[in-house]
């Protein structure tokens, strides 16, 4: 397994558990926020731009989302 594949599979993994959690509270949309950021990177590192870019516009989606959670 090269680097890139190794980053990918974390920064999915990690993407996937915070969304699992997202209901915990704010923080957790903003971890997906950055998971789905991670996620955008690998995707253009690997060269799947499609994939790069959908990541990149559900970062920004979950980003908003964060900005408009009710703060604790």
């Amino acid at each position: 397994m090269d680097a890139v594949t190794a980053f990918g599979v974390a920064a999915l993994t990690f993407m996937m558990l915070m969304y699992a959690l997202e209901s915990r509270g704010r923080r957790f949309i903003l971890a997906f926020a950055v998971g789905c950021a991670l996620s955008s990177v690998y995707g253009f590192l690997s060269g799947a731009w499609p994939f790069g870019a959908v990541e990149a516009v559900w970062t920004v989606i979950a980003a908003r989302r964060w900005s408009m959670a009710p703060r604790a």
